[in-house]
Parts: C-alpha cells; sequence; structure tokens
C-alpha cells in the first residue's frame, strides 16, 4: 500500500478513536466508559481544573449515586463519542446513551458533554441525559397493584393494597403473612433501586418481607426534568415514563384451620408453634416465634442424643440404668428434674426424661458423632423455608450446637438439650417430621411455587430401624411418661417434652422478679417448655414443634396440650 494511502488510514482511525488531534473526544469517551463501569473517580479525573475546584469529589459521587437512585438505573450503555461541534460559543462533546430503569423503562438519549480549558467543563445537569442547565432529575412513582398471598387450597391470608392490607381469616394470619410498613434507613438504597421511593409501603416482616418485590409488582411514573428554581409541585419536562406492572401471588402451603388453631392454642403467650406435614415436610402452620428467636431445646434434645447413641450402639433399648436422683459427670454432680428419683430400662429413662442416664450418654457419643447427628437434623444451617437467594437475603435465625461442644461436662448438658444448644420450634418440628417419616428429612417449604421453593434434597438422617425405635420411645413418653397430655382421640401421637432452665428468678425490693445470682440455696429459675411430636403413630399426618419461653410450668404441663389441641383440629 502507498504510504499516502496507510497515512489515511491512520488518521481516520486515530479521528474514530477520539486519537491524536482530539484531546475533547478522547476525554469524552473516557468519562462515558468510566461512567458506564460506574467509576467515580476516573469520571472526575476528566474534569478541567475549574471544574473540579467548584465540585469536590465526594459531592460529584453523590450527585451522581442521587440521579442513578431517582432513575431506578440498572444499566448504561455508553456509545463511542461523536465528533465535537460548537454550540452557543462552546465546544460539546455528544456521547449516545441506553439507560436501562427499573420504573421508566429504557431510555436513549445522547448527553452532550461541554469541553474548556483542557477538560470536561462540568455541571450539576450532566448527571443524567436529557437534563439542562438549571433542571434537577425528579420522580413520580406509580406503585403496582400489590399481589395477595394465599393459603394451600386458595383462601387469601392477605390481600389488598399495600396502604390497607386486610387478613380474611382474621389476625391468625399475619404470624405467617407478615406485616406491611415503612422501610428502615439501611433499606432504602436497595428499595431505591427496585423502583421504590422512601417512605414507600413495603415489606417489613414474613412473607410480605421474604416476596416483597413478587409481590410489589414493578412500579412504574414519570422521570422528569425539574427547573432547580421551582417551588414544590411544580411540572417539569417528561424524560420517560413507563407503566407499573402488577405483583404476582405468593401462594403458600398453609392450612388455614390449622393455622387458626395455632395461633389459638399459643394464646399471646411468649413463644411459637411450628407445624409441618409429616411426610413431605411442608409448613401448615406458624404461630409467634416459630422460627425467629432460638432457645434451649431442654430435654426435646433427647431425640437427637438418643438417635446418635442408638446409632453408635452405646446404648440398647432394653439396657438397665439405676434408679437415682442425678449423677456425677466430670466432676459435677448433676440432679434430675426436680431432684427426683428414676431410671429403669431406656424405654423408661426416655418416657421420664430421665437426666441421671443421658447425661452419660454425650461423653460416650463424642464430640463428632454429636455434632453430626444434629446437623443431619438441620442444626448449624438456615431454615429451608423457601429458595435459597430470599434465605440469604432474609437470614433467617439458626438452630445450633457448637462445632466443637468441649469436654466432659459439656457433652454431657448438651445430651439433654442445655449448655450452648440453641433450637427453635420449627426445628424441633423437623425432628419429629424425621421420625415420622421413616428417618428422613424434608425440606420445610412455606411456599408451593416451584421456582421459590427451597432447593433442599431429602436427608437420611437415620436407618428405617432407628426411626422405629425412636417412634416407640416416643409414644411411650405420651402413653405413660411425662408427655400424657399431648394425646388426642384420633390417634397415637408420639412425643418427647422438654424443659430448659434459662437462669436464676429473685425478688427485688419493690417484689417484682429479675434474674439473680447462684449464691441462692435453694433457687427458682425461669423455664422454657418445649414438646416436639407427630401424630398419629398409626399414619402419620402431622408433625409440631412447641415453645413456651419462660413457661410457668415444665413441657408436659403446657407445651404438651397445645400440640393436643393443634393435632385435634387437623384430625376433626
Amino acid at each position: 500500500m502507498p504510504l499516502g494511502a496507510v497515512a489515511i488510514v491512520a488518521f481516520v482511525v486515530g479521528a474514530s478513536t477520539g486519537a491524536p488531534g482530539s484531546p475533547e473526544k478522547t476525554a469524552a469517551n473516557r468519562f462515558a466508559e468510566a461512567w458506564e463501569a460506574k467509576n467515580f473517580k476516573a469520571m472526575y479525573a476528566e474534569l478541567n481544573d475549574a471544574s473540579q475546584a467548584r465540585v469536590t469529589i465526594k459531592q460529584f459521587t453523590a450527585a451522581y449515586r442521587e440521579a442513578r437512585d431517582i432513575a431506578t438505573m440498572r444499566g448504561l450503555v455508553a456509545e463511542p463519542a461523536e465528533d465535537a461541534r460548537s454550540e452557543g460559543g462552546q465546544t460539546v462533546v455528544p456521547v449516545p446513551l441506553k439507560i436501562t430503569t427499573v420504573a421508566f423503562g429504557t431510555i436513549e438519549e445522547k448527553i452532550e458533554l461541554p469541553w474548556a480549558n483542557g477538560g470536561i467543563d462540568w455541571r450539576g445537569y450532566l448527571v443524567f441525559p436529557g437534563l439542562r442547565a438549571g433542571e434537577k432529575l425528579e420522580a413520580e412513582t406509580e406503585l403496582a397493584p400489590r399481589a395477595p398471598i394465599l393459603a394451600a387450597d386458595g383462601t387469601p391470608l392477605a390481600e389488598g393494597p399495600a396502604t390497607e392490607r386486610e387478613h380474611p381469616i382474621g389476625s391468625a394470619a399475619i404470624d405467617v403473612t407478615g406485616e406491611i410498613g415503612e422501610a428502615s434507613e439501611e433499606e432504602e438504597p436497595a428499595l431505591a433501586m427496585r423502583g421504590f421511593p422512601p417512605e414507600t409501603p413495603v415489606g417489613i416482616s414474613g412473607l410480605e418481607q421474604a416476596f416483597n418485590g413478587r409481590l410489589a409488582g414493578k412500579p412504574g411514573g414519570k422521570l422528569l426534568a425539574v427547573p432547580i428554581q421551582a417551588g414544590k409541585g411544580a411540572k417539569g419536562r417528561v424524560l420517560a415514563e413507563d407503566a407499573p406492572q402488577p405483583g404476582a401471588p405468593v401462594k403458600t402451603t398453609i392450612d388455614p384451620h390449622l393455622q387458626e388453631a395455632a395461633v389459638a392454642a399459643l394464646a399471646g403467650r411468649l413463644g411459637g408453634v411450628a407445624v409441618l406435614d409429616a411426610k413431605n415436610g411442608d409448613v401448615r402452620a406458624l404461630a409467634g416465634q416459630a422460627f425467629s428467636a432460638p432457645q434451649p431445646p431442654g430435654s426435646t434434645f433427647k431425640i437427637i442424643t438418643a438417635t446418635a447413641a442408638l446409632q453408635k450402639r452405646v446404648v440398647k433399648l432394653s439396657d438397665e440404668f439405676e434408679i437415682t436422683n442425678g449423677i456425677n459427670v466430670g466432676g459435677r454432680f448433676i440432679e434430675n428434674a426436680n431432684g427426683e428419683y428414676c431410671g429403669g430400662t431406656f424405654r423408661e429413662a426416655f418416657a421420664e426424661s430421665c437426666n441421671a442416664d443421658f447425661l452419660p450418654l454425650g461423653p460416650k457419643i463424642g464430640d463428632k458423632k454429636m455434632v453430626e447427628t444434629a446437623e443431619a437434623f438441620g442444626f448449624n444451617a438456615p431454615p429451608t423455608l423457601y429458595a435459597p437467594s430470599i434465605v440469604k437475603e432474609l437470614e433467617p435465625a439458626e438452630s445450633t450446637i457448637p462445632k466443637e461442644i468441649g469436654e466432659e461436662v459439656e457433652l454431657a448438658v448438651s445430651a439433654i438439650g442445655q449448655g450452648q444448644v440453641l433450637a427453635t420450634p420449627l426445628q424441633m418440628a423437623s425432628v419429629a417430621q424425621t421420625i415420622a417419616n421413616g428417618g428422613v428429612r424434608m425440606p420445610t417449604s412455606i411456599v408451593q411455587t416451584k421456582k421459590l421453593r427451597p432447593t433442599m434434597k431429602p436427608v437420611r438422617v437415620m436407618s428405617k430401624k432407628t426411626a422405629e425405635q425412636l417412634t416407640e420411645l416416643m409414644t411411650g413418653v405420651v402413653t405413660e411418661g411425662t408427655g400424657t397430655a399431648g394425646a388426642i382421640a384420633a390417634g397415637q401421637v408420639a412425643g418427647k417434652t422438654g424443659t430448659a432452665e434459662l437462669g436464676q428468678l429473685v425478688e427485688n425490693e419493690e417484689g417484682q422478679e429479675e434474674e439473680g445470682g447462684e449464691e441462692e440455696e435453694s433457687p427458682q429459675h425461669k423455664k422454657d417448655a418445649w414438646f416436639s411430636a407427630f401424630a398419629t403413630v398409626e399414619k402419620p399426618k402431622l408433625a409440631i414443634g412447641v415453645l413456651l419461653i419462660e413457661a410457668e410450668a415444665a413441657g408436659g404441663e403446657v407445651a404438651a396440650p397445645i400440640a393436643s389441641e393443634v393435632f385435634a383440629a387437623g384430625f376433626g
């Protein structure tokens, strides 16, 4: 190729990329590319000295972030800058932009970047294409109709607009649906990116929060260029607009009848109730703090201890234990509940919840096997209520056991559900469901829509034989042990009671109860009352976990009757 032709090609290529001879075009391209990459520092570097003297990088960055939030911007694509031209005595470089937004559709517009004195001569209106000098960006948001939350049979649990949400079956549904309210300041930036301006009513708890984006739909409205000097409510030019898109319903696995029964049985007391399908694990009812306030599970954890002990073959159902009021473990004497004497066969020890027989099992099972068994039941993992992405966003409370429990005493107290072991009613309902399902733990989904459901696969926690042994042990609790108040007329219930001691109660000078020290000779302790069960043994249908926090009596006295009431409603 002749040298002259080469020179012409080089000139054309250079001109098109903003190379030598076009510093303004080069700067405009670098500015737009940095904007596309959200690199505000690099954008600021392209400003001339006079502009940088007028605005700090902090102010510059804040201006672009504010415009991004107002516009609900999701993405920006910049095309190569066009040739510079003179306009009104000033050099400007047009740069075509394509901006995608949540609420206002896609905007394709050129932004004209002024050039002077070796850099971009920046002004505030350059935060968004279409703005002119003396204008600012504002939005008029129109919310979409909020979709309903439905029970398994299609009964609405929550319906109506966000500002006037209704619950057709009454307040019993709120424990599942959650509530609508004003988002916290921490949540506002994320909501703004989805098109929701501050003070927009959004889901703040329960399923209203978990599926807020789905239920609320996509906001619409108008993106406006408004005169800076204009008063409040002034009309502006429409830069873009789009219609809102209605939300999609969330169909749950909840049984309305059981939901009402669970809330009624809890009767406003501090605690929680979780009811699961005994076979597939789906949530049928949630009342109170069913999965939000992990507490020591007390003797309901003996289901897990017995599972580990039977599988490791450190105990058999027919093994005999000494009748005693306590036992020395690791140099510490630990009494049975209320100092009572108990023992006999392992069946009898389980039925009467004899601590003296279960405490030594902890060290015999060992740290590794105890933790491994608890984790197979679902400890140390988030509850599987919905898809992993939603669980990750909400971070629901986990039931936990230390990865390394410790020495002999720590293993002993963990074996009876004390120490550092924590669980929720949902977790202990899942434990019962696993036994009812022949030793296979299922995900505890609360939604029916496939893409919203958890991805967890069934987990075989124990052999079918061990599950049958646990069923026999749990049946004994209800027929002749501590859980007789959990029985129902429809068939045999299998369960386990639990009473966890939390701390010592003393009276202050005003006669009010408060937590005290350990120097009292006969201290009164705060108690958590538990019951974990399934029904019926003949044909498992429902599994339940019940917790009363700081209860007035033991689990068999106050938690088991709640389960009986809910089971009766489920088999009525």
